[in-house]
């Protein structure tokens, strides 16, 4: 995953297992893992949600559960890998995620034994138990940092993001075929009894699998980075918060960073169904768009980003990157009028709907990318070398303040205009253009 990127520094090995590249890819390949058990989820929940028989503004709170949890965890995680090491804290909250998803998959049957209200009650505590776990890409990025010279840090962010991008790619589809019937019922055949095999329990047990073989690269492979330790005491989160909008560097990150995440989580939780009431897409036809918009987060993030970085500056990515997800969040909003009527040459499938789709996802993509990894590097820049992982945290934090917030509104906004949440994130995106102007 590391291959095509800037070249080592003089004197560097790449073939060494303490080179830079080998060790940012070594965290890359795990972010990925970690993400791949969080992808397969992605595709299940809706229906998950549904089985226990309850309104589908459930589905909105158990997202934001998630992030809620994230943004309570990210600075601390951040922090704690500041203090005492980001191998530790990263072999923690992989670890974390793994029983969290076990639990995850058991909560449909306590729910049929104690009844629904215990059942939601052990979805919401393993939500919220996975997304504190999730918190560790503070720790992650901070890593990237330690491992490589300030000129490089845009592209070896980048390639974390390129791993959120193959997690969203390969996830769903993988979340996607084990809640066939033929993946639960030869399940049924091999697994013990007492485990409970389902189209949403199969789909977790998985993603706990994929946790635990990141714990186990974490543990086996994965190099504690030389850097100089904070020596500072306990911090607060509420005072990391503080410190950093505090910071005249940090600040404008920190308030882009929510606002961006309010305005992208606000789309992305009305996504589906959006595609379901207007362009008639079942699950299947909307993991493979979403497959799409990850493939080109790939490309994006993992080459794209980190290659215009180095050529016309991360704050001209990152400002190129707001108005890129600025018109994607304008073209969805009026996708509906281009009708899904097929064009008059080509497959039945290929409508004038279609076509804007695909605009959408390239826009929205290359916006995402470009402010997500744009953003991380200017944090890099801003923060002293003993507090990247707060730093990081703290704007991973924010980050997960904007995917808390976000969804409940945005569903509220759907009922009443489709329409609105789209054409609020883009509004919410011109304070950012004007805190990024400098």
């Amino acid at each position: 995953m590391a291959s095509g990127q800037a070249a080592p520094s003089d004197g560097a090995s790449i073939p060494t297992a303490t080179g830079p590249r080998r060790r940012v890819a070594v965290v890359v390949a795990i972010v990925f893992i970690d993400l791949l058990g969080f992808g397969i989820i992605i595709p299940v929940l809706p229906f998950y949600v549904r089985s226990f028989g309850v309104s589908d503004v459930f589905i909105g709170v158990v997202a934001a559960s998630y992030s809620l949890a994230q943004f309570v965890a990210a600075p601390a995680l951040g922090r704690l890998s500041d203090v005492h090491g980001r191998r530790p804290v990263l072999m923690l909250s992989v670890g974390v995620a793994g029983v969290a998803w076990v639990i995850f998959g058991f909560a449909g049957e306590i729910g049929t034994i104690g009844g629904t209200t215990l059942g939601l009650a052990v979805l919401f505590g393993a939500r919220l138990l996975s997304g504190a776990a999730g918190g560790n890409i503070a720790a992650a990025q901070a890593y990237i940092a330690d491992v490589t010279p300030p000129a490089d840090r845009p592209g070896a962010l980048g390639l974390v993001g390129a791993a959120f991008g193959l997690g969203f790619v390969f996830g769903p589809a993988i979340g996607g075929l084990l809640a066939s019937d033929i993946a639960v019922s030869t399940a049924r055949s091999v697994l013990p009894a007492f485990v409970p095999v389902t189209p949403f329990s199969l789909p977790s047990f998985a993603a706990a699998g994929f946790s635990f073989v990141a714990l186990a690269a974490t543990f086996a492979v994965l190099k504690e980075p030389d850097r100089r330790r904070s020596p500072r005491g306990r911090v607060t989160f509420v005072t990391q918060f503080r410190t950093a909008l505090a910071d005249a560097t940090l600040r404008p990150l920190v308030i882009a960073f929510f606002l961006t995440s309010l305005a992208f989580a606000g789309m992305t939780v009305m996504f589906v169904p959006f595609l379901a009431d207007f362009f008639g897409y079942d699950a299947t036809a909307a993991a493979m768009f979403l497959a799409y918009i990850g493939a080109l987060g790939i490309l994006n993030q993992g080459v794209l980003v980190g290659w215009l970085s180095r050529t016309v500056g991360v704050r001209t990515v990152v400002r190129s990157g707001v108005v890129s997800l600025f018109l994607a969040l304008l073209v969805l909003a009026v996708s509906p009028l281009a009708g899904t009527a097929p064009l008059s040459v080509g497959p039945d499938w290929a409508t004038a709907g279609l076509l804007v789709l695909l605009a959408f996802g390239a826009l929205a993509s290359f916006g995402n990318g470009a402010i997500t990894v744009g953003l991380a590097a200017l944090v890099s820049e801003g923060a002293t070398d003993d507090a990247q992982g707060a730093a990081f945290g703290v704007t991973q934090g924010a980050g997960s303040l904007g995917r808390t917030v976000g969804p409940p509104l945005a569903a509220a906004a759907y009922v009443g205009v489709y329409w609105s949440p789209f054409v609020a994130g883009a509004l919410l995106l011109i304070p950012v253009a004007v805190l990024l102007r400098r």
